[in-house]
């Protein structure tokens, strides 16, 4: 392949003819983080950091940390500075291991275990800290990880790791600024769709309780039990290995789990969802999933999953197979508007009663009975239609913003792609 005039082709790829390909162990030193316990973490007002909260962070620059360690355990720790690029030594797959932060903040601080920590002493730290997160770096992190269950990878081979480097501190500087600036308006965008997130919660344990009424309602609500509401069923077992593309729509419960939504669009979301191949004549009618038909989980490792559960979508009657630990409530009645069920679970009136029947210690367990005795408090349909359009609304904006997040995200990626490999230079 032609290499166009201006660049080089390099051992990482085709650069600018002005920039170098370095050994990362040429920028500074290594050191590794020494352990910190889960309870050390809490336990005093020293800042530090484990390796989880690099996977759980979303930028490449990190100002502060959220754990706090006493001053006995810092005392055996590794103390970070400013401008000192932090490693996860360890992680579930190759592709995710070696994750980098570069910590910029100026407070003091300790890495715990697990934690590689290099100490550049030439270059911009912020500039580090986009660039080994890029492809060029994370493809060899995954050729030098070590291990199955659990990957791991050594100080030694993250020095080893080639990468491209502008000659000129300023010009990675600009780079790092323009990633910054792209993560300054993700954060923005986050926070205000975590700030209409809160502001919908507020609604619905107002508007779904009765404590705040929408205009022109003012007729008293019933209280039911669910058994009188519903029947309830179970879903036909089926593991997550015998599901694939080919056969019927099946919802396995960890899809539930996992969800942040509270209903599905089977038509909308045919493709998405897993299928089983299975003859439908094995297949009970009442696992079957029909258009307003609500699925709760059946088990749940914590307590706020015992109440999760999705409400079914399917005015065209895609045949829909109810799975393995789900239970299925089918209407006896027209009481309840099916977009209103998408919301009126969700208010803590109800979760807290799913708390009350669960059983179970490392598992919480709930039977069909038992979700039989829950209380619903409900107003008239023409309430709850009004009440259903007003939370849709508030859904249909935040989703909006989880959009614009999305974009803003690959358009970052984009940007880093280009940048970081010198096809688009700024200086």
């Amino acid at each position: 392949m032609e290499v166009r005039k201006g660049f080089k082709q390099t051992e990482v790829g085709v650069i600018p003819e002005d920039w170098d390909t370095s050994p990362m162990g040429s920028l500074g030193t290594f050191y590794k983080g020494k352990g910190i316990s889960k309870h050390e973490a809490s336990s005093g007002e020293i800042p530090c950091v484990r390796y989880g909260e690099i996977y759980t962070h979303h930028n490449d620059i990190i100002r502060s940390f959220h754990s706090r360690i006493s001053a006995l355990v810092a005392g055996t720790s590794k103390k970070i500075k400013k401008g000192d690029l932090l490693f996860a030594g360890s992680g579930e797959t190759k592709e995710e291991i070696g994750k980098c932060v570069a910590f910029v903040g100026n407070e003091e601080a300790y890495a715990g275990g697990d934690i590689v920590i290099l100490t550049p002493n030439k270059g911009n730290s912020k500039f580090f800290g986009y660039l080994f997160n890029s492809p060029i770096v994370v493809h060899q992190k995954a050729s030098k990880g070590q291990g199955d269950a659990v990957v791991h990878i050594s100080a030694s081979a993250l020095s080893s790791i080639t990468i491209p480097l502008p000659h000129t501190e300023a010009e990675q500087a600009a780079i790092a600024k323009a990633l910054s600036d792209a993560d300054a308006l993700i954060e923005s965008l986050e926070q205000l769709t975590a700030k209409k997130r809160q502001i919908k919660k507020g609604a619905m344990q107002e508007l779904l309780t009765g404590k705040k009424r929408l205009s022109g309602f003012s007729e008293e609500w019933q209280l039911k039990p669910l058994n009188e509401m519903f029947t309830f069923s179970g879903g036909l077992s089926a593991s997550r290995d015998q599901l694939s593309a080919d056969g019927f729509c099946y919802l396995h419960y960890g899809d539930i789990h996992k969800s942040n939504k509270t209903f599905i669009d089977v038509q909308t979301e045919f493709q998405d969802i897993p299928k089983l191949n299975i003859h439908l004549k094995k297949v009970s009618p009442v696992s079957l999933l029909e258009d307003g038909d609500v699925v709760f989980v059946d088990a749940s490792e914590d307590d706020e999953g015992t109440s999760k559960h999705v409400v079914i979508s399917n005015t065209n009657k895609i045949p829909f197979i109810s799975g393995l630990h789900t239970i299925v409530a089918k209407g006896k009645t027209k009481e309840l508007d099916n977009h209103y069920k998408r919301y009126c679970f969700q208010t803590s009136a109800i979760k807290s009663q799913f708390y009350f029947f669960a059983v179970g210690t490392k598992v919480s367990g709930i039977s069909k009975t038992n979700i039989g005795k829950v209380i619903l408090t409900f107003p008239s349909i023409f309430e709850q239609k009004a009440i259903a359009s007003v939370l849709n609304n508030m859904d249909s904006e935040i989703a909006a913003l989880e959009e614009k997040v999305a974009k803003t995200r690959q358009i970052k990626q984009g940007m880093m792609q280009e940048l970081l490999t010198g096809n688009i230079r700024l200086i």
